[in-house]
């Protein structure tokens, strides 16, 4: 009897090791690596949030910036002109403020995205601010026509940080930014740095 019972508890030790040797096997390299890889993506992301700012102080930009928001506007169509419109005339005498304000946020941004500093605020506010680049001196990506080559970089960067908040909602806490450790010592934190 005894000896049947360890013949039984061997057999399913084995199958055990199987499925998990089969399970680990299974497993696709970015569902093993999501920890780094989320994390890759957000630093890599911030990089170009960084050096996008920092050209936001190029001189000149803020003398040529009225241009290139009223020359979005055209070949828009008509319903779109008051938008353009109206942005054209509030950035003609505040050029410097809009482009400046701009860099900071830019570089804000990119800073937490590097470090890992209240990414929930940080992909929401990326998606909002990204769509606002979209929105205003992209001219929506337009116009479109026969001409058309593409729809603009600001859409893309708001589906990017989407997917962040997405991978970022399955794979749970990233252990590779300041949040975790201010987490750590602070649980309330979470509700400024998580999803779900």
């Amino acid at each position: 009897m005894l000896e049947r019972d360890n013949v039984r508890e061997a057999n399913r030790n084995a199958e055990g090791r199987g499925q998990l040797l089969a399970g680990k096997e299974s497993r696709k390299w970015v569902v093993r690596n999501v920890s780094w890889l989320k994390s890759f993506i957000r630093i890599f992301l911030g990089i170009v949030w960084l050096i996008d700012g920092y050209l936001k102080f190029s001189p000149g930009l803020v003398d040529s910036f009225p241009d290139l928001v009223r020359s979005a506007g055209d070949g828009q169509p008509t319903w779109l002109q008051p938008w353009f419109n109206f942005w054209s005339s509030a950035t003609t005498g505040n050029a410097a403020l809009f482009v400046y304000t701009t860099g900071v946020l830019e570089v804000a941004l990119g800073l937490a995205l590097v470090l890992g500093f209240m990414r929930k605020i940080a992909y929401l506010g990326g998606i909002v601010f990204s769509l606002f680049i979209w929105a205003i001196p992209e001219g929506f990506g337009g116009p479109y026509g026969p001409g058309s080559t593409d729809i603009g970089t600001g859409i893309i960067y708001s589906f990017v940080f989407l997917s962040l908040v997405i991978i970022n909602t399955i794979s749970g806490p990233s252990k590779y930014s300041l949040d975790f450790l201010i987490e750590r010592k602070y649980s309330s934190w979470k509700w400024l740095a998580e999803f779900g």
